[in-house]
């Protein structure tokens, strides 16, 4: 603990250094710096490395001399005080783990550090069989409307579903585990939440049939976060889904507010999610199958926009209007008149981009349907 913590702070006292400096310098000198001005330096085929590797490759003999030299050799002895490394430690372990531990400032009474997400459930049909399930914030109420459209879905002889998790959370495994049993097969683990310090084990497994047996696409991207990554993960361990996106938060963790003497709370991830097969969801997340690319900003803004209007229009392009026959008997000419439409319906050009995984995801389920046809 005490190499991790003295790297940790010799690390975040070298970055706090490096920005009062002008101007900064680009790394810690190092054996292949020059020593003095005059002096030949043979160049180094290898490139510098820097401090965050320098660093850790100290060894607890390093780290202990570096405190102690820092201590009795700095201009400003003041500045390297027990508190101060501390406070220094704990910055760099902030920096280090993100997602893992988090300082937050006092609570006001009765309310709690970790408000629920609330991301509204949204569903439609593309194409007349081509189902859209986003779930929304990992919660009860917006389960019973997963339900609720699966059954929906039969009625409607939809044969291939659009999970988006792009919106999904929940500090809560246990619905997690609720929503991933639509899709998973009975009597499968579906995933561990692993206590280390404690050593306990907390799993869940699929008690029920899946709702759904067609096929399965699932969007997920930087918003998937805690126990919609697992959702994610099991979908895919189970060969039920491909994943179209791009990386989950790498958050799948549970976590533990524990408060510190001035009322402030620290809040550490103290249990991991982790898969049947002991893969661990954090801190590396989960991995599209199929990586495509799409701003956060556009994408909630869509999401914003689409519990009016839905998702057709930010998936599927206007078509140009083209010289036909009618225009020519009715002396017009759609293609030059197109400027002038566009000026009329200048709301139309202020809609956000299209969403590009969604998009990506329909052509995914055409394309198999397709190839199944063959």
């Amino acid at each position: 603990m005490l190499n991790r913590a003295a790297a940790t702070a010799i690390s975040f006292l070298l970055a706090a250094h490096a920005f009062g400096q002008s101007p900064a310098p680009s790394s810690v000198p190092t054996a292949n710096s020059p020593a003095a001005p005059g002096k030949s330096v043979a160049p180094s085929a290898s490139p510098t490395p820097g401090t965050e590797q320098i660093i850790d490759s100290l060894g607890e003999g390093d780290l202990q001399a570096a405190i102690a030299l820092l201590k009795s050799n700095f201009t400003n002895p003041d500045a390297i005080t027990d508190t101060e490394l501390n406070r220094a430690t704990l910055a760099g372990l902030l920096m280090r783990m993100p997602g893992g531990l988090m300082l937050l400032p006092p609570q006001p009474r009765g309310e709690s550090a970790m408000p629920e997400s609330s991301a509204s459930f949204h569903s439609e049909v593309f194409d007349g069989h081509v189902g859209y399930l986003r779930l929304g914030s990992l919660n009860s109420a917006n389960l019973k409307e997963m339900d609720k459209n699966l059954q929906d879905f039969v009625a409607k002889k939809v044969d291939a579903v659009i999970v988006d998790l792009r919106a999904s959370s929940t500090g809560d495994f246990a619905i997690a585990a609720e929503f991933a049993k639509r899709f998973c097969p009975k009597g499968k683990a579906l995933f561990a939440l692993r206590k280390p310090a404690a050593r306990q084990n907390r799993s869940f497994s699929s008690d029920r049939d899946p709702t759904f047996q067609g096929l399965i696409v699932a969007l997920i991207d930087g918003d998937t976060t805690t126990g919609a990554e697992a959702v994610a993960a099991d979908l895919r361990f189970y060969d039920k889904a491909l994943l179209i996106g791009q990386p989950s938060a790498g958050r799948a963790v549970e976590y533990s507010d524990l408060p510190l003497p001035s009322g402030k709370i620290m809040r550490v991830a103290s249990a991991e999610a982790a898969l049947p097969d002991g893969q661990s969801l954090f801190p590396g997340g989960v991995k599209p199958d199929l990586p495509v690319e799409m701003s956060l900003t556009d994408k909630r803004q869509i999401f914003r926009l689409s519990s009016e209007k839905g998702m057709t229009p930010f998936v599927y392009e206007t078509e140009r209007p083209h010289l036909n026959e009618a225009a020519l008997i009715a002396g017009t000419n759609p293609e030059l008149d197109i400027p002038d439409a566009q000026r009329r319906n200048r709301a139309r050009e202020r809609q956000p981009a299209r969403d590009s995984v969604l998009q990506r995801a329909l052509d995914v389920v055409t394309s198999l349907e397709i190839y199944q046809k063959r």
